[in-house]
């Protein structure tokens, strides 16, 4: 009965911790929505964050995106040698033209091949904001 009990309570807390972990595009876009975004100047961003969607949620890459006129033009891809590859195939919005940029995180971008994914701006995100900092009264007031 002991075994059983324990076993329970240990399926039970592994699902418990799975199920809070959040995936890498939920944590930044809860970010991006709670600080902001900096507006995304036209040139080659070489720090962005490139989350591709499938059924199990999202898997992030590091990559660089070159914008222009507040669209995404071009998507490369690091690889773990540190090198760039440009995205090969042809990338578009809903509309199959140019992803624009909304509060630093692209709109959904598709492939022919049906990839999914969108780029967050990652250095152009808001610092949090200040708090104030407490202080501790002495203890002979």
């Amino acid at each position: 009965m002991k075994k059983y009990l324990l076993l329970s309570l240990t399926i039970i807390s592994f699902l418990g911790a799975f199920a809070q972990e959040e995936d890498c595009f939920k944590k930044l876009e809860n970010a991006f929505t709670k600080r902001g975004s900096y507006t995304i100047a036209d040139d080659m961003h070489r720090n962005v964050i490139v989350s591709y969607f499938d059924a199990s949620g999202s898997n992030c890459v590091s990559g660089k995106a070159r914008v222009e006129n507040g669209l995404i033009v071009s998507i490369l891809i690091k690889y773990d040698d540190d090198t760039y590859e440009p995205l090969e195939s042809k990338f578009y919005n809903i509309k199959k033209g140019p992803p624009s940029i909304s509060n630093g995180i692209s709109e959904m971008i598709m492939t022919p091949a049906g990839e999914k994914f969108r780029i967050v701006f990652i250095d152009n995100l808001k610092p949090k904001a200040k708090t104030a900092k407490t202080v501790k009264l002495p203890d002979d007031l």
